[in-house]
């Protein structure tokens, strides 16, 4: 079984009153800015987890992301619920739930990634999965910081099964 490495440590979910908070927290050796247009541009997301369009940078524009998997693409709406440039990016859409992600400098080549997913109304049971589909984002996000954006054309299963294990047995 292929386990998180120390870069990239298990999410956790938290219990709050109508919803779950799904957490990540990722520090990475690259600079503020890098890690901004990573998670806040259509050429970023589009990298490692989906192509969002319309797009327009600002509190409360609609957004909807379409979503690559080869052989099942789909397409969520949703809004820019939170918007601090270099700072804060978060979205609610309608499968997703509010996506938020918190950067925070470390130094000058490097930044704190704090993310977090509110989730209402969602069973305790889809938890192991709904982590193990972050995670994985999260891995291919890491991957597009050092150039290497992912293919949606070689998708696959493997890696998400592997860590819904993972979260099925903590």
């Amino acid at each position: 079984m292929t386990t998180a490495t120390p870069s990239l440590p298990h999410g956790k979910a938290e219990p709050r009153p109508g919803a779950w908070f799904l957490r990540f927290e990722l520090a990475l050796p690259h600079p503020l800015d890098h890690v901004w247009a990573a998670v806040a541009t259509p050429a970023g997301l589009s990298q490692w987890l989906a192509l969002p369009d319309p797009w327009e940078p600002k509190l409360g524009a609609a957004t909807a992301l379409h979503w690559q998997y080869e052989g099942s693409p789909f397409t969520e709406e949703g809004r820019i619920t939170a918007w601090d440039p270099g700072r804060v990016a978060e979205y609610t859409t309608s499968v997703n739930g509010r996506a938020r992600f918190h950067l925070e400098p470390n130094g000058p080549d490097a930044t704190v990634l704090r993310f977090t997913n509110e989730l209402r109304d969602l069973p305790a049971s889809d938890l192991p999965s709904r982590l193990a589909g972050w995670h994985l984002h999260l891995e291919l996000l890491v991957k597009a910081l050092t150039g290497t954006p992912y293919d949606w054309s070689t998708w696959s299963l493997t890696r998400y099964q592997e860590l819904l294990t993972e979260y099925e047995s903590r």
